[in-house]
C-alpha cells in the first residue's frame, strides 16, 4: 500500500518528525503526551470522515450508557469501509510503530493490537461523556502491557462551547493540566500508566445533527517499567476517578 497518500507534507519523513518532537513528548505535563495538528493528509482524512458510519445505527456497535460513560464504539474491523480499513492498516503498520517507538522513547518493542480491544471507531452524541479515568493495563487475551494511546479526531468546526475537550489531569486528581479541543485532523498520543488520568467528563452540548467522532488505537509491549504500575495485583480494568469538588 502507498502510505504517502495518508500523510501530510509535514509528516513525510516520520523519523525526523519523531526525533524533533520526542523531548517535547517526554517533558509534557501532567504525563508524556503530544498533540499534532495536520499530521495526516486533509484530503485522505476527508474520505475517512465521509465513510465514518453512524455507530448508533450499527447492530454490532457497543452502546455504553452509565454514570461514567455515554458513547458508542465499534471495533468490527472486517465490516469497516475500505478507506477506514486502510487507515487502520497504516496505524498498525511497522512504519507507524517505528514512529511511536521513537517519539515516546519507550524501550520495550511496541506491538499493535489488530483486535482493536477498546479501540476502533468512537462516537459521542449530545449529552454523551467519558469521565476521567485510567485505562485497563493488560491486553485481555495475551496479557501484554498497554503502553500508548493514539486518538485521531474527525470533528470539523468543533466549538469550545460544545465541550468534549480531552482533559489530562494530574496524578492527585486535583487539577486539569491540559484541555485539548477534538478538532479535525488532530492526533493525540500519550503514554498509558496507572497515573495517566484522562477523559472528557462533562456532557457535550453539540447540535443534534453532529457528533464527536474519533479513531482510537492502543499499543502494547511485553513488560514495562515497575514505576508505571500502582499495584501489580490490582484488577485489570478501567478505573474512573473523582475530580476535586465532584463526587461519584
Amino acid at each position: 500500500m502507498n502510505y504517502s497518500k495518508i500523510l501530510s507534507k509535514k509528516s513525510e519523513n516520520l523519523n525526523d518528525l519523531a526525533l524533533s518532537l520526542k523531548s517535547h513528548y517526554s517533558l509534557a505535563d501532567p504525563f508524556p503526551h503530544i498533540q499534532i495538528d495536520n499530521f495526516f493528509s486533509n484530503e485522505y482524512l476527508e474520505t475517512v470522515l465521509q465513510e465514518f458510519p453512524d455507530l448508533s445505527k450499527l447492530t454490532d456497535s457497543q452502546n455504553y450508557k452509565n454514570q461514567n460513560e455515554i458513547k458508542f464504539a465499534n471495533n468490527d474491523y472486517k465490516n469497516f469501509p475500505e478507506t477506514i480499513k486502510d487507515f487502520f492498516n497504516f496505524l498498525n503498520s511497522k512504519i507507524f510503530l517505528n514512529f511511536l517507538q521513537t517519539i515516546t522513547s519507550i524501550k520495550e518493542s511496541l506491538i499493535a493490537d489488530e483486535q482493536l480491544n477498546g479501540g476502533g471507531l468512537h462516537e459521542i452524541k449530545t449529552g454523551g461523556l467519558l469521565k476521567v479515568h485510567t485505562d485497563f493495563s493488560k491486553h485481555p487475551t495475551n496479557n501484554f502491557d498497554r503502553r500508548v494511546n493514539v486518538l485521531i479526531y474527525l470533528n470539523k468546526d468543533w466549538k469550545k462551547q460544545y465541550k468534549g475537550c480531552l482533559e489530562l489531569w494530574d496524578k492527585e486528581m486535583k487539577n486539569c493540566k491540559q484541555r485539548i479541543l477534538p478538532s479535525f485532523n488532530k492526533m493525540v498520543i500519550f503514554s498509558t500508566t496507572d497515573f495517566s488520568n484522562h477523559g472528557h467528563p462533562d456532557p457535550i452540548e453539540c447540535p443534534k445533527n453532529i457528533s464527536r467522532k474519533s479513531i482510537a488505537l492502543y499499543y502494547f509491549s511485553k513488560g514495562r517499567p515497575k514505576e508505571e504500575v500502582l499495584n501489580v495485583d490490582q484488577k485489570n480494568r478501567t478505573y474512573f476517578k473523582n475530580r476535586l469538588g465532584f463526587k461519584k
